[in-house]
């Protein structure tokens, strides 16, 4: 492991039973190792966001002769990436951990014991059809879990009021109100108070929005229920507390989910309500009250696979309350494509981990 410590015990003469894995040697974490060596002061948040790639689709025949023939199959399997994973996340010393595409055997026996020794506590959130889910990590020693406002986005729009109006308008449209209704992604909502200073509370957010291409219009409508539900934790339950909102978004800076959550508003004839074309047109003007900004800016990509690479992933902070001190480099354009793509034998996801230092204003 690089610790001094020895894993295998003494050498022995013994027949290998299987093929002889290279360990990974370096990797793409390593370097971003060298900024978050400790962990920052108490006036100062670091966070983290990051889809790790659910076992669940790591390991389909689909994904290893489609998605990722480039990886060395042994570096797909759970165990070996879990255990880079877990040395990646302890390395960042982070405050907050927000993670997408968790197992959920995962979280139990391999993220949350491993975390607990670093000092975090672990909330995770299952989407109910996918056995993956959302888990949020926080620094038992800077905050408090004061309450939970966990929501899947189906489940809200049909029976909480807060969305009566937008689910009116979308009964206008009834295709693309299928489409939001059959999906099963969820939005994990914690609000932190801070041990330090009890004056200070957060509320962290933590979603995995829909993945398809054409699918800008569904995202809109995860997103504008996302924002509603969060101005419901954090104007009218915690008037005034600070967003940070934490995922894969699945949408790169020039969608209209990226525009609409920065500037606040989106108009109802957006290119975004006919991303999958005419018969799922629904024109709407959304807004939301809050002033967010993505505290990484927008890098070349948060994703890296054979087929595709985008910015997809996000850390938005509320810039009324929030600044940012400092952002971990991503790893090298040489890093990530030494083995082609993303997941390798030195990086255990198809995406990237976004780290950042925050600071109170």
């Amino acid at each position: 492991p690089g610790d001094g410590s020895q894993r295998f015990g003494p050498p022995r003469e013994v027949e290998s039973s299987g093929p002889v894995e290279a360990g990974p040697g370096a990797c793409t974490f390593d370097a971003r190792h060298l900024y978050t060596r400790r962990v920052c002061g108490h006036g100062s948040v670091r966070a983290v966001t990051y889809n790790i790639l659910a076992d669940t689709y790591a390991q389909t025949e689909f994904s290893r002769t489609v998605l990722y023939p480039y990886c060395a199959p042994y570096a797909l399997e759970i165990d070996y990436r879990q255990n880079l994973l877990k040395k990646e996340l302890a390395g960042y010393s982070a405050d907050l951990i927000c993670l997408q595409e968790v197992d959920k055997a995962v979280f139990v026996d391999s993220l949350a014991p491993a975390l607990d020794a670093f000092g975090l506590e672990g909330l995770f959130r299952i989407k109910e059809k996918q056995h993956e889910g959302l888990a949020t990590f926080y620094r038992r020693d800077k905050f408090s879990l004061l309450s939970q406002h966990d929501i899947a986005f189906s489940e809200a729009l049909l029976s909480d009021p807060l969305h009566k109006e937008l689910c009116d308008k979308l009964a206008k449209y009834p295709v693309v109100r299928e489409k939001v209704l059959q999906r099963s992604s969820v939005l994990q909502v914690s609000v932190l108070q801070s041990t330090t200073d009890p004056s200070r509370k957060i509320c962290v957010a933590n979603t995995h929005l829909y993945w398809h291409p054409k699918g800008g219009n569904i995202r809109l409508i995860q997103i504008a229920i996302a924002l509603s539900h969060l101005k419901y934790v954090a104007c009218d339950s915690y008037p005034s507390i600070p967003i940070i909102f934490c995922g894969d978004f699945n949408s790169t800076p020039s969608s209209g989910t990226y525009s609409f959550i920065n500037s606040g508003g989106i108009a109802e004839d957006h290119e975004d309500w006919v991303s999958n074309g005419e018969e799922e047109r629904c024109n709407m003007p959304l807004s939301h009250p809050f002033k967010l900004q993505s505290a990484c800016g927008e890098p070349a990509y948060t994703n890296y696979v054979g087929g595709f690479h985008g910015c997809l992933d996000y850390i938005f902070i509320d810039r009324n309350a929030l600044e940012v001190e400092q952002v971990i480099p991503l790893p090298s354009h040489e890093e990530v494509t030494t083995h082609q793509a993303l997941p390798s034998v030195t990086h255990p996801s198809d995406h990237i981990a976004l780290v950042c230092d925050l600071k109170w204003k």
